[in-house]
C-alpha cells in the first residue's frame, strides 16, 4: 500500500511512517516544517520506499500533486496548540478545518478511498458522561481547537457519504513517547532544566488527565483500519486510566531526581479550554483485540528520559 501522511515529520506522524515502512509500505510524507523536525524522519529518509515532500496543507494544488498515486490518506497534520488558541483564533480554523479539506480535496481528486483523521478528546467538551464513548452528546465546545477538530470530523462524515470515501477518526487523549515535543510534560521538564529550584503549575494541580504512549497510539491506529469495516468509523483512543497533573509533576519530578517548591496559579483549568477531567471509554477499539503496552506512568517517565537524551529539541522548538 502506498499511504500519504501529513505531518509526517511531527512527534506522531513521524512514528507513524516509521511504523508503515516497518509494515512494508510505501510512504509519501508531507510536512511544512514549522513544527516538524526533520530529524525525527533520519531513519525513514534512509528507505527507497519513503519520500518527503515540503509542503504546507493550506496549498491544496501541492497536496493534488504530492498524494498522486496513492492508495490511503493519514491526516495528522494539525495546530496543536490548544492553549494559545484565544490568541490566534483564525489558527485553528485554517490549519485544522481548512486545511483538512484541503487533504480531502486531494483525496477526492486522486481517487483516493480511504482516509484516516487525528481528532481530540477535547471534542467532548467538559463531558457530563465520564468515561466518555464515542456516541456521548457533544456538549458546547470550550477551545477553538476542539471545535475546529470537530468541523474536521464532519468534514470526513460529509465527504464519506457523498464521494464513497471509508474514514477513521480518532479521538485521541493527550499522547506521550519518543519525539515527543509539545505539552505539559516537556513544558515541566524544560522549566525544570532551568530551574531545579521551582516549578510554577497552572491551575490547581487536581485536573484529571489520561495519556497514552505514542507506540500503542499507532497500534491502535493501524488495527482499527485493519479490522473496522464501516463507512465512518469512530475510535477514542487512550488507557482506561487517569492521573492529576500534580500526579505527573511527582513523577517527572521523581524521574529528574528534584524536589522543587510547587507553584499553583489557582482555579479548576489552567486555561481556557483545559477541561478539568477527560478519560475516554476505549472499549470499542479494544474489542478489536488492541490494547495499551504502558500505563500512563511508565509513559511519563520515557517521555522524561527521550527530552534529557534529546534535549535539542528544548532550543528547537519554534
Amino acid at each position: 500500500m502506498k499511504c500519504f501522511v501529513t505531518g509526517a515529520a511531527g512527534f506522531i506522524g513521524s512514528n507513524l511512517v516509521d511504523r508503515l515502512l516497518a509494515d512494508g509500505h510505501q510512504v509519501v510524507g508531507f510536512d511544512n516544517l514549522a513544527t516538524g523536525q526533520r530529524r525525527f524522519l533520519e531513519q525513514a529518509s534512509a528507505q527507497e520506499r519513503f519520500t518527503l515532500v515540503t509542503g504546507d496543507i493550506l496549498d491544496e494544488a501541492a497536496l493534488v500533486e504530492a498524494s498522486r498515486g496513492c492508495d490511503m490518506v493519514f491526516h495528522l497534520a494539525a495546530n496543536a496548540d490548544v492553549r494559545f488558541g484565544p490568541d490566534h483564533p483564525d489558527r485553528d480554523l485554517k490549519q485544522n478545518t481548512i486545511g483538512t479539506f484541503n487533504v480531502l480535496e486531494a483525496a477526492r481528486k486522486n481517487g483516493i478511498g480511504r482516509f484516516a483523521f487525528s481528532s481530540t478528546g477535547s471534542v467532548y467538551g467538559e463531558a457530563t458522561v465520564i468515561p466518555t464513548p464515542e456516541d456521548a452528546a457533544f456538549p458546547v465546545q470550550t477551545s477553538l481547537y476542539g471545535a475546529s477538530k470537530l468541523a474536521g470530523e464532519g468534514l470526513i462524515a460529509a465527504y464519506c457519504e457523498a464521494f464513497g470515501i471509508r474514514g477513521w477518526i480518532f479521538r485521541f487523549v493527550s499522547i506521550l513517547g519518543e519525539r515527543y515535543s509539545h505539552g505539559h510534560v516537556y513544558d515541566f521538564c524544560r522549566s525544570l532544566f532551568s530551574d531545579r529550584g521551582k516549578l510554577r503549575i497552572l491551575g490547581d494541580g487536581l485536573q484529571k488527565k489520561s495519556y497514552l504512549y505514542v507506540q500503542d497510539c499507532v497500534s491502535a491506529m493501524l488495527t482499527a483500519v485493519e479490522k473496522a469495516r464501516g463507512k465512518v468509523n469512530v475510535f477514542n483512543l487512550g488507557t482506561d486510566e487517569y492521573v492529576q497533573v500534580r500526579d505527573s509533576v511527582r513523577i517527572i519530578t521523581d524521574e529528574l531526581k528534584v524536589s522543587p517548591s510547587l507553584e499553583y496559579t489557582g482555579g479548576a483549568r489552567g486555561w481556557i479550554g483545559d477541561n478539568p477531567f477527560i478519560l475516554l471509554d476505549c472499549r470499542r477499539i479494544r474489542e478489536l483485540g488492541w490494547k495499551p503496552s504502558l500505563t500512563i506512568e511508565e509513559s511519563v517517565r520515557r517521555t522524561v528520559r527521550y527530552i534529557q537524551a534529546n534535549r535539542w529539541l528544548l532550543e528547537s522548538r519554534h
